[in-house]
């Protein structure tokens, strides 16, 4: 798999999507969703059905943007099962960047297969930082990405274990940002073609919102020149997102993540810091760690206020200024309950990473 997280809105839709089927539930404008749920409830039998989506992007890296799209819900025989579901998506954000893309999930065998594909094509626009921060280069990447993927669930357990292909063709226009002498040709056009294989443990109590529970993820993925890449490299992602409430008010959270990546990767694929307050790619290197606690504090059953704190770390920076340093962020935000059945809740968070202020608005979960 590729570490372009900021490319990924497609697959983290897809996810989002996920947990509201999961609940036999479906995406709607905030003030209508209710309405729709009541009429469902009265309703014995499922059908097909058309929704929209709009999900904000506030991302310091790309800027400020939207994703839009709808989603085609297909029911299965059996009503008490998930319905598979058909997206189609778009976004587009303040510096630039845009992307469209599609796929399928499918929910089979009583949720004991679990399977996720799409495609999409856009144009990122960020900065690369790894001749020094004063100088970082803008640059665009005209990205293709095609993914498939399949989860199989142990027996009737929160276990799951699987694996994916995925496939990608990353060009970059070149300009007047970029002299060509600094940068490995191959990274100007390249196709990445590679497998991975997926272990999780996932007992959390609600996929976008949890409150309680812990999940975790490791997984390798590996580009191979036998599959068509033009290189043989891959990385390695482990992470644990933990919540142990001490009361139905106070609700702690933890987060630990890790990307070692192995081979000869892209310029634009090596691990980063991934905290708020920190643009993606500011600081990368073969090995980042990141450690971040959430504190959620819930002063009424709609209201909730969050302070969060982090630090994290790019071994073997990439930026030839900065040698494993140690970065942080610190910040605040609130919560507010949108869907009590699904326990849904949107945020609005501030952030300060070693350098600015960040403002984000998320959907569920900040992580």
């Amino acid at each position: 798999m590729i570490n372009l997280k900021y490319f990924l809105f497609i697959p983290l839709l897809f996810a989002c999507i996920f947990q509201i089927n999961a609940q036999n539930s479906s995406t709607l404008p905030i003030d209508k969703i209710e309405n729709i749920e009541m009429i469902k409830k009265k309703s014995s039998k499922k059908k097909k059905r058309i929704l929209p989506i709009a999900v904000p992007i506030t991302e310091p890296a790309v800027g400020y943007g939207l994703i839009g799209g709808a989603l085609l819900f297909l029911p299965k025989n059996d009503s008490l099962q998930k319905s598979d579901i058909i997206a189609g998506t778009g976004g587009i954000t303040t510096n630039g960047t845009w992307f469209a893309g599609g796929g399928y999930l499918g929910f089979w065998k009583n949720d004991k297969i679990r399977y996720t594909g799409f495609s999409g094509y856009g144009q990122i626009t960020l900065n690369y930082y790894g001749f020094g921060s004063e100088n970082p280069i803008t640059f665009d990447q005209n990205v293709f990405m095609f993914m498939q993927q399949m989860l199989f669930r142990f027996k009737e357990s929160d276990f799951f274990l699987g694996g994916k292909y995925q496939l990608s063709k990353i060009t970059i226009p070149i300009n007047e940002n970029i002299d060509i002498e600094d940068f490995d040709n191959d990274d100007l056009a390249l196709w990445n073609s590679g497998v991975g294989i997926i272990g999780e443990y996932d007992n959390l109590n609600n996929f976008l919102s949890p409150t309680k529970g812990i999940k975790f993820h490791l997984s390798y993925n590996q580009n191979l020149e036998v599959l068509g890449s033009q290189r043989n490299w891959g990385i390695l992602n482990f992470y644990t997102h933990g919540y142990f409430p001490v009361s139905e008010k106070w609700i702690p959270a933890f987060r630990v993540e890790t990307n070692l990546v192995s081979g000869s990767p892209p310029f634009y694929a090596y691990p980063y810091v991934s905290l708020r307050g920190i643009p993606a790619l500011r600081y990368q290197g073969k090995f980042a760690l990141v450690v971040e606690t959430e504190q959620l504090y819930n002063i009424s059953p709609r209201w909730g206020v969050v302070g969060f704190t982090g630090f994290g770390a790019a071994i073997d920076s990439v930026d030839e200024k900065i040698k494993n340093e140690l970065v942080y962020n610190y910040g605040a935000g609130a919560r507010y309950l949108v869907i009590k059945d699904l326990g849904l809740k949107i945020g609005a968070d501030i952030a300060r990473g070693p350098e600015d202020f960040a403002f984000y608005m998320s959907v569920g979960s900040a992580w």
